[in-house]
């Protein structure tokens, strides 16, 4: 008898909710989009013609007080929401997945972490990027030796967008978590710290650029890892000519590949990730291997933005590994926190023990 599909609340519908979770959830086998939390009449009304089969709900409390009804809660709120809303779901004793960062604080997201293992409700965080076609194939040649002894990573999320959007992500208050390093940044950490491990000092230049900003809208931050490999991640809202997305440079070849990941382009224009050849790049986008004078393309592995969701479907059925875990989550916002201060005070800093 097959098993009746996992019930998922969705909270917010903005571009975190509507563009990432919501199609990506609709379209993983064993779960089902129940209910979208959202007081806003436009995204009410976009939730109500893309999902027509999902609830729609005023208030999150409206969940909490009928936690029976659910299995799941996403949390695509904005920042300031994060810790409050996942802390409500845990309460109620619901798994949750909270959108990237997943507090606005090292010290909160650990609080957040540990009151999840308290309570033995699992808790993940979505770090999307894992699952970009770059990365994939950045990982693959590393962990097939094609570079030989990395020495090097460069990774760029560059923009522009030299006119300032009103909105949250503009504000200053610490609460917000604004700003192009943890909005741009997070992604960017966590990709080099999977890929190259531990992170002993950090360095960063973090400026506002565009007249009457609020918020750093321009960033560079230095990470060396513990396995001697110096990652270079520029962030920036005011980027007029976009650099490489990312160069790899090892002491037998190099990498080099340009252009974000098609993934998001086509979750803003309703593509669907159950879409035959979802996540493909072209042949004429591929990156290039190898030494100048003998340099050759490298297939992009295809981007899997719906392992994710899969892989939180087998953790709440089968008891399998959620896909990120939150303690990564949690030396992500220190990273951050740390390339604030190193800009602050204009030093490198040492990166102290995860608790």
């Amino acid at each position: 008898m097959a098993q009746a599909p996992l019930r998922v609340g969705l909270l917010g519908y903005g571009i975190a909710g509507r563009v990432f979770h919501a199609p990506l959830i609709a379209a993983t086998p064993g779960l089902r989009l129940d209910a979208i939390v959202t007081a806003n009449p436009q995204r009410r009304e976009q939730a109500r013609q893309e999902h027509p089969d999902a609830r729609l709900v005023d208030d999150a409390d409206q969940l909490w007080r009928g936690p029976d009804q659910l299995d799941l809660v996403v949390v695509a709120t904005p920042n300031r929401q994060h810790a409050p809303m996942a802390r409500a779901a845990l309460a109620a004793g619901l798994p949750v997945v909270v959108d990237k960062p997943l507090a606005p604080s090292a010290e909160e997201s650990r609080a957040l972490v540990d009151e999840a293992a308290r309570r033995g409700v699992p808790l993940t965080v979505f770090q999307n990027r894992r699952w970009d076609g770059d990365f994939l194939t950045v990982r693959s040649l590393v962990e097939k030796g094609e570079l030989g002894r990395v020495t090097r990573f460069e990774s760029r999320f560059e923009r522009w967008r030299p006119a300032i959007k009103p909105g949250w992500r503009e504000s200053a208050a610490p609460g917000e978590a604004g700003g192009a390093l943890f909005d741009l940044g997070a992604h960017l950490v966590d990709q080099a710290v999977q890929l190259f491990g531990p992170v002993q000092h950090v360095y960063a230049e973090v400026d506002r650029r565009r007249p009457g900003a609020e918020v750093d809208d321009d960033a560079f931050v230095a990470l060396t890892h513990a396995g001697g490999v110096r990652s270079h991640l520029w962030m920036s809202a005011v980027t007029p000519q976009l650099g490489p997305r990312m160069r790899v440079l090892g002491d037998r070849a190099g990498y080099t590949t340009y252009g974000l990941d098609v993934q998001e382009a086509a979750l803003r224009d309703g593509g669907r990730p159950d879409a035959p050849g979802w996540g493909e790049v072209p042949p004429e986008q591929y990156g290039r291997l190898g030494v100048d004078g003998d340099l050759h393309a490298v297939p992009t592995e295809p981007g899997r933005y719906q392992d994710f969701y899969a892989q939180v479907a087998a953790a709440l059925r089968d008891g399998a590994p959620m896909p990120v875990d939150p303690r990564d989550a949690v030396g992500t916002v220190t990273l951050i926190e740390l390339a604030h201060r190193s800009a602050a005070e204009g030093v490198v800093l040492p990166v102290p023990p995860l608790a």
